[in-house]
């Protein structure tokens, strides 16, 4: 448990301010970023901004969709797990992006139904977090390095400002705490709370992509492969995540499962007994036997990997790497440092 508090008090100290001023946002889809200051309500307060004829909201949210789309085709690895960030942040395409996402500022966002939405904030999210570790005067090697990285990177999105922290934990998770917070993220008197999910799904998890290693998959979502995706990446990440020792008695878990143990339920068992559909039968069968045993007689240790926040950067393979065959590079080993 002190590392998971150390670890909490990490992030704590990166994201959230407990005094003084609010921290610089970096607003990445207007002119000049310091222009645009949020208030503390989250409106836009930018000055000498033209208006312009309200945007179709879904006719943008395809349009960004086909980028992203072609951005994850040229620029990351196969298999979603890491992007090139320095050939994407000199190509057309990303230039092409930056200019596509000034549409957000007019957006409508009432149009939206529920799975519009969903997919529309997964996927600004995503690309935000791109974008604003591009947009960095030299790329780091840990999203860390970012002071207050999630807290002050943020696009204008129809007049108010959009953190990457308002999108997940007020938008997506439905206005619920930071991890390291005891409020909810916005307040009861912020416009952006017509926006809020208020039926979370907790699968979000296994689709938000914070720039780490650590963290799923970047994918591309849309209305017709919402769920079948969302459940995929679920499966995907919390099957590679999860082990199993019926020697020593443990279940290791992501460190995802601590930090928003409330999204998936009530207490740490609720929690764990979720994993169980996204599982193969060999760890079901196991952590079955495990919470049996725990009831029973105890002695069992429920634990949460080491989280790797090492940079999610990927370089191609040339023709001459000795690792290239048949034209597939073998994918790295996942390491987690000890913290």
């Amino acid at each position: 448990m002190t590392g998971y508090v150390q670890l909490r008090s990490a992030i704590f100290a990166s994201n959230v301010t407990m005094f003084g001023s609010e921290p610089p946002v970096r607003v990445l889809n207007v002119s000049d970023p310091s222009v645009a200051k949020p208030t503390t309500s989250g409106t836009s307060q930018q000055t000498g901004t033209k208006q312009k004829t309200v945007t179709d909201a879904v006719s943008v949210s395809q349009q960004l969709q086909k980028l992203m789309l072609r951005m994850k085709g040229e620029f990351m690895a196969a298999d979603g797990s890491g992007v090139d960030y320095v050939s994407l942040k000199s190509s057309d395409l990303f230039k092409t992006y930056k200019n596509a996402t000034k549409d957000l500022i007019d957006v409508n966002l009432d149009s939206f139904n529920r799975t519009q939405k969903m997919v529309f904030f997964i996927n600004i999210y995503n690309a935000l977090t791109i974008h604003g570790l591009i947009e960095c005067d030299s790329l780091p090697s840990s999203v860390l390095d970012v002071r207050q990285f999630w807290r002050t990177t943020a696009y204008n999105i129809s007049n108010h400002i959009f953190t990457l922290d308002d999108i997940e934990h007020g938008i997506l998770r439905g206005n619920r705490p930071h991890p390291a917070a005891n409020e909810p993220h916005f307040t009861s008197k912020d416009p952006r709370l017509k926006y809020v999910i208020t039926d979370v799904d907790p699968r979000i998890h296994f689709a938000l992509v914070c720039g780490a290693k650590s963290c799923p998959p970047i994918n591309v979502y849309t209305e017709k492969n919402l769920e079948q995706a969302l459940k995929m990446a679920s499966k995907n990440f919390i099957e590679q995540e999860t082990m199993v020792n019926m020697k020593f008695k443990e279940i290791e878990l992501s460190r995802i499962f601590q930090w928003y143990r409330t999204d998936f339920g009530v207490d740490e068992l609720e929690a764990v007994r979720w994993t169980l559909q996204y599982l193969c039968e060999d760890k079901v069968y196991g952590i079955e036997r495990l919470l049996e045993v725990l009831q029973y007689e105890g002695g069992v240790r429920i634990t949460y990997s080491d989280y790797n926040w090492h940079l999610n950067e990927f370089t191609p393979p040339s023709d001459e790497d000795p690792q290239v065959i048949h034209g597939t590079k073998n994918k790295n080993t996942h390491h987690k440092p000890t913290k």
